[in-house]
């Protein structure tokens, strides 16, 4: 669908005068986050579900940002895309169209789809090309009503996001022991020493460079992960993403999840995991932690979207599958994110305070 008739489509759902009062935020993200000024932006969105419209609300709104800021914008949607389905052929062509050192967003209710014509991979393609991007991803679970919480979320100062992001990072850089736990159980140990750590700050100014919005995430590839982890907050699986009812305990085992316990929730993971061993060429590998961040985001919420629910300030994260866009060296096809509330950090044996404005020190 191109731009004007996606216009008359918001129009026709009553979605485009939302829309227009909410738009202003996504100006930060166009100019702070991506630095844009004259380049090309495309915007890629798709038409969600009933009453799940965040998808192309969000498209719109990065639209009318880029055109009140006068930039020659493009919008290409699409139906949502499933993990494991193709892109339609037209948003390959509408990278394909966009020359080198311009901008990309992406704004989907799954995923953005495969995109085998372009290369190994989105992410791959944007780098060759130097362009920037910014992606929020998994917006199918939410109510239209959510994107309030999302807005909140993206409404931040990411000059001081960043410098908090670096501080926790250069606390992990020179760590080599990370333990965490919590009350209600969770209890694990890993490797951190000479592993890349990466922050989700929004900084995607330079060309080649991209990620996820909202910001305020540091995260590296753990090695030698064992313990107990107890998931109290937000479970991404094969099912979406769910607020669990009571917590999933997961055991591990040298990296390996051996066990996992709880409800229905529990259950999900089970039986994802359990998919993604019978479709993967390396059933071994689903199993592995790839995976350790902790959420800064003082304005993030959880509200069942792992890209939100990630970013939650008081929270960390294991995610099980795939870390080697982040260098690590786990290849597989699934990337689970599993978030708990209230950790306690302890670095080399020192407690890792975390304030409630996202500001680290060792104790």
């Amino acid at each position: 669908m191109e731009t004007t008739r996606f216009i008359e489509w918001l129009k026709d759902r009553q979605l485009f005068h939302v829309a227009r009062n909410k738009y202003s935020v996504f100006q930060k993200v166009l100019t702070g986050c991506l630095g844009l000024r004259r380049e090309k932006l495309l915007i890629i969105g798709d038409m969600g579900y009933a009453n799940k419209r965040i998808s192309p609300l969000m498209t719109a709104c990065y639209y009318l940002a880029a055109k009140e800021l006068k930039m020659d914008a493009e919008v290409a949607i699409q139906n949502p895309k499933k993990s494991g389905e193709a892109a339609d052929d037209f948003i390959a062509d509408a990278l394909f169209r966009l020359e080198p050192c311009n901008a990309v967003v992406v704004c989907a209710s799954e995923k953005i789809g495969n995109l085998k014509q372009i290369g190994k991979s989105f992410r791959s393609f944007c780098k060759k090309n130097d362009h920037r991007f910014v992606s929020t991803v998994s917006l199918g679970y939410l109510d239209t009503k959510k994107i309030d919480s999302i807005i909140s979320a993206i409404d931040i100062d990411y000059a001081k996001q960043k410098e908090k992001d670096d501080n926790i990072m250069r606390i992990l850089e020179q760590g080599k022991k990370l333990k965490v736990r919590t009350d209600k159980g969770t209890d694990l140990t890993m490797d951190i020493g000479g592993v890349p750590v990466s922050s989700a700050d929004g900084d995607y100014r330079q060309p080649g460079t991209g990620g996820n919005i909202p910001a305020g995430e540091v995260y590296l590839p753990p090695r030698k992960v064992n313990g107990t982890v107890m998931v109290d907050a937000s479970s991404r699986s094969g099912f979406g993403t769910k607020l669990p009812k009571e917590p999933i305990m997961i055991k591990i085992k040298d990296s390996r999840i051996t066990d996992i316990e709880g409800g229905i929730e529990a259950g999900y993971l089970r039986r994802s995991f359990e998919f993604a061993e019978a479709r993967a060429k390396y059933p071994e590998r689903v199993r592995i932690i790839g995976e350790m961040g902790i959420g800064l985001n003082q304005k993030a919420r959880i509200i069942g979207s792992t890209i939100v629910d990630e970013k939650v300030i008081n929270t960390a994260h294991i995610a099980v599958g795939s870390n080697y866009w982040f260098g690590g060296d786990v290849r597989t096809i699934i990337h689970y994110d599993q978030i708990f509330n209230n950790p306690r950090l302890y670095v080399d044996g020192k407690e890792l305070k975390i304030n409630a404005h996202g500001w680290g020190s060792i104790e």
